[in-house]
């Protein structure tokens, strides 16, 4: 499948579409409603999702530095540099995993964020308890810990890559 060709901007039609894929990965995300992902779309930097047979298959969600967004994790970030984009859930449909729609998806993020003059990735993923999967994704793009950070009985590996690290 060529998933990139697939990957569209996200509009409000999907959104009902989109916090049901959040609500299958909850364990590793944050709640989603409908209601705070129409907040997130307008606070968002890069909204875009893979649309699949049955409907949508992955999303992205990143901001940049200077948003309103008021995740703890997005903050973090926001306090220790000055230009930045911030990965913030990446999702993809349990049936659809294991296709390569998440690398795609980071892939298209990282152009973004060359287009846009933005040097620096971020994101983080769970390590108490641990999120082994989104590690190894990570690790493939380049990134590195550049901190710890822990909220609500969870602690969280701070993330960073320059833009040039994926080829």
């Amino acid at each position: 499948m060529g998933a990139i060709a697939l990957i569209r901007n996200a509009r409000a039609a999907d959104f009902p579409s989109i916090a049901a894929l959040n609500l299958e990965s909850e364990s590793f995300l944050s709640p989603m409603s409908e209601a705070r992902l129409e907040r997130l779309h307008g606070w968002a930097a890069y909204h875009r999702l893979i649309q699949g047979d049955a409907g949508v298959a992955a999303f992205l969600l990143a901001f940049r530095e200077g948003a309103a967004y008021d995740s703890p994790n997005y903050r973090w970030f926001s306090e220790r540099y000055p230009s930045f984009l911030y990965i913030d859930r990446v999702v993809v449909a349990s049936a659809e995993r294991g296709k390569g729609l998440a690398t795609s998806l980071y892939l298209d993020v990282f152009g973004f964020a060359r287009r846009n003059g933005v040097a620096l990735v971020t994101c983080e993923f769970d390590i108490d308890p641990p999120n082994d999967v989104s590690r190894r994704f990570h690790e493939r793009f380049g990134f590195q810990e550049v901190g710890l950070h822990s909220y609500n009985r969870k602690q969280v590996s701070m993330q960073a890559t320059s833009v040039d690290t994926p080829s």
